[in-house]
């Protein structure tokens, strides 16, 4: 039988060219939004770099606009794939400037790397002296974390609604998890919602910190990290330099709320509260959250003189337990000096992360507590070999294909954390900073252990070590899924 000819390029170029060129300009005046505080604070140096990375970045995205003006019609599930991957390495790449041009790095990767953890929610850096730098890049990083926190592309979806089909693709692949239930069916009425819930959030928890003491400046500029569970700080030593049990209590209920499913929100504000509160993983992570801080505070009380007091061991315990968590990734102590009981509770806990569809980073509790009745059905079979067991979590039957995604995510981020962390000790990296500079990476989370611990940075790794970093967060963001799938030849054909 003859072999048909192949149909290259599925892809609609013009179409993402309009698209990226509206994101670059959307970008541009988030860029120049740290324009206010530039003319404010700072010298007038930093105004005219700011100037410069939205002037290059509108430019640029004028370009791709101009070169996609004629693209008419909805895009498409192939088209949505390809948009997100270019999305986040022109974020990237884009989101950058503003770094160079003030002169926090000379070293383009460590802008890439600084950017990408920014918009992933990520919070590792390579800065070592974070207060030095412009009240302007302040903003900046922080603002990174806000517009990822909840995802930029599900901006771009909730003001553009006529990517249609590719618009929902968007959505979910910028909304983790497998579950997301209790939402309105229009892609960009959802969007909408959930971006007023995220933004009321933020207006409280900035007014509450600015009450006690913060600046208005670092009032904004932590609610943005927390509420995005992201930790970009503009402190040295994170919220721990502000010294307040008033400030690390708001921040630890703030960054729990961040991690929980949003839908809820949505739910009870709907008037369902009942529906809300009966969701079984929200009650699954309450209880992780709660039982952690707990054996955690008796763990490290007595620990030295400033873990004396149950208060005070309390305090620390649920700050770090919040923070690991929710992949926040916020400080107050330096939990690398931990008993390794304790440590190794933060180690699980990393890569636990918060609820489907929050905006925290790790595997979701919902995966795991759906591995755990996988594993229990199927050890049930040994001995009742002929049962059907139907996986439900509460009332909800989880389907086939959710459950076969859920094992291929556990698959992917297993072979990606094992390759990426060999390949970090092949760069020098000890075993312990190794591992958990990708797990920190790879699950948004932040700090890790040793050298990449909670005081330190990321900047003594090579170039090639930042890169391969910046893709674990890049993936660890999307789900693997987005990206991966562009490296398989039937993606660009049709046969």
């Amino acid at each position: 039988m003859r072999r048909q000819p192949e149909v290259l390029l599925t892809v609609h170029y013009e179409s993402i060219s309009r698209q990226l060129g509206i994101l670059l300009l959307t970008l541009a005046l988030c860029i120049a939004s740290s324009l206010f505080w530039a003319v404010l604070y700072d010298p007038m140096s930093t105004v005219y770099a700011f100037l410069s990375a939205s002037g290059v970045t509108a430019l640029c995205g004028g370009i791709f606009w101009w070169l996609g003006r004629h693209a008419t019609g909805p895009i498409f599930r192939a088209d949505a794939i390809f948009l997100v991957a270019v999305s986040w390495l022109l974020l990237g790449v884009f989101g950058g400037l503003p770094y160079m041009f003030d002169g926090a790095f000379t070293n383009p990767a460590d802008a890439y790397f600084e950017t990408i953890s920014g918009f992933t929610t990520t919070g590792s850096t390579v800065m070592t002296e974070i207060a030095t730098h412009s009240y302007a890049l302040h903003w900046w990083r922080t603002l990174t974390h806000w517009l990822g926190g909840m995802g930029i592309i599900v901006l771009f979806v909730a003001i553009f609604p006529q990517l249609g089909v590719g618009g929902k693709f968007l959505f979910k692949s910028e909304v983790p998890g497998p579950i997301t239930e209790g939402l309105k069916p229009k892609i960009k009425q959802t969007a909408a919602a959930l971006w007023w819930i995220y933004v009321a959030f933020t207006v409280v928890e900035t007014i509450i910190l600015w009450g006690l003491g913060m600046t208005m400046h670092e009032a904004i500029t932590h609610s943005f990290a927390t509420m995005a569970t992201g930790g970009f700080s503009t402190r040295n030593g994170s919220v721990g330099e502000f010294d307040s049990a008033a400030i690390d209590f708001v921040i630890s209920f703030f960054m729990i709320a961040a991690g929980v499913n949003f839908g809820l929100y949505f739910e009870a504000i709907r008037g369902n509260w009942k529906r809300a509160l009966k969701d079984k993983e929200l009650h699954v992570y309450l209880l992780v959250v709660s039982i952690v801080t707990i054996i955690i505070t008796w763990n490290i009380r007595g620990l030295d003189a400033k873990h004396e007091s149950v208060f005070d061991s309390l305090r620390y315990s649920l700050f770090q337990v919040a923070g690991v968590i929710t992949t926040t990734g916020f400080g107050t102590d330096d939990f690398d000096i931990w008993p390794p009981f304790s440590k190794l509770l933060l180690l699980l806990l990393m890569c636990s992360g918060g609820m489907a569809g929050s905006t925290a980073g790790g595997i979701k509790v919902i995966r795991f507590m759906v591995v755990f009745k996988v594993i229990y059905a199927e050890i049930y079979k040994v001995f009742r070999p002929q049962s059907v067991m139907a996986i439900r979590i509460g009332s909800s039957v989880i389907p086939r294909e959710v459950l076969s995604g859920i094992m291929g995510f556990f698959a992917l981020a297993m072979i990606t954390f094992g390759g990426a962390s060999l390949y970090m000790t092949y760069l020098g990296l000890d075993i312990v900073s190794a591992v958990t500079s990708v797990a920190a990476t790879l699950f948004n989370i932040g700090p890790g252990l040793a050298k990449v611990g909670p005081t330190q940075s990321f900047a003594f790794i090579p170039t090639s070590g930042k890169m391969v970093l910046s893709f674990c967060m890049i993936l660890g963001r999307l789900e693997f899924m987005t990206i991966l799938v562009l490296f398989l030849p039937d993606f660009w054909r049709r046969g």
